[in-house]
């Protein structure tokens, strides 16, 4: 096990403190002169412009005066003394043994939560890929979608409106409903908060009863799907065929389709639409698809 370093002794603690003291000090006494020195600069009294230009290069000299000063530089030297101190008194606890525990921690979650992550990377990424696709198949249909969507809010506009106008209208009968139903319910919210707490106790009850069985159900599920896989591949394997051999025919049929309703559509525009010249008979055969 390693050997936990040494920390700063009391001493050492007590010296810094007073040295923090000490500093702390110093720089009140420097914030009370610049104070000082700005209450007089923007004093009401010295209105003249003389008078600021005097004000503003003695306060100039005086900021210069009390920067450049051994007391100053003393204190800031002590400063950075104090702060490099702290830093060398801390730097330890980096390396501490209690801290091993949160490296191993973290390493541990890095490194269980590295190889999920990029398992799951491609099946994502098909995901996104594959719904990508489809919502580019679908895309023709989105305009359709949209106006008849459209439609239909046209369509219930003038109902919303109307239910608006009833609803205003009836306003004293549903503050009279709402009345009535906040006297009835009010007494019986305590005893649903009651009945609640009682069903949310049952309810964790019967959980932590029931998860050991539904485990040991999962387990068999899983040994019965392992063991009835290759039926599953079989039944698989036949329906895909079958979809295959059921492929032609199908297309076929919907070929057909096709064609007779482009024929019965060309039919009856030719019966509704009026002939252009008087005499002229047109003939129309179906379009070959």
């Amino acid at each position: 096990m390693a050997t936990i370093p040494s920390l700063p002794s009391r001493d050492d603690v007590a010296r810094i403190a007073r040295n923090t003291t000490d500093i702390t000090g110093q720089l009140l006494d420097t914030a009370g002169n610049i104070t000082r020195i700005a209450i007089n600069t923007f004093d009401p009294r010295d209105g003249s412009g003389a008078e600021a230009l005097r004000v503003l290069r003695e306060t100039t000299a005086e900021l210069a005066e009390a920067s450049a000063s051994p007391q100053a530089q003393e204190a800031f030297y002590r400063i950075v003394d104090t702060l490099t101190r702290l830093g060398t008194s801390g730097a330890p606890l980096a390396t501490h043994p209690v801290s091993e525990p949160a490296q191993a921690l973290l390493t541990a979650l890095g490194d269980s939560l590295l190889p999920v992550l990029d398992a799951v990377e491609p099946a994502v990424e098909e995901a996104a890929e594959a719904l990508g696709e489809l919502v580019d198949a679908t895309s023709p249909l989105l305009p359709t979608a949209a106006g008849v969507m459209a439609g239909v809010l046209l369509a219930l506009a003038p109902l919303i409106r109307a239910a608006a106008d009833v609803l205003r209208d009836s306003s004293p009968e549903l503050r009279r409903i709402a009345d009535a139903l906040t006297a009835a319910l009010a007494p019986l919210l305590p005893l649903q908060v009651a009945l609640a707490e009682r069903a949310a106790a049952a309810g964790a009850g019967v959980v932590r009863a029931t998860l050991p069985p539904l485990a040991d159900l999962t387990e068999a599920a899983a040994a019965g799907v392992k063991a009835g896989r290759p039926l599953l591949v079989a039944g698989e394997e036949f329906v895909v065929s079958g979809l295959e051999h059921l492929q032609p025919l199908l297309l076929a049929s919907a070929y057909r389709a096709g064609r007779v309703a482009r024929a019965a559509a060309v039919r009856v525009s030719a019966a509704v639409s009026p002939a252009a010249e008087p005499g002229v008979v047109v003939a129309v055969t179906p379009a070959r698809g």
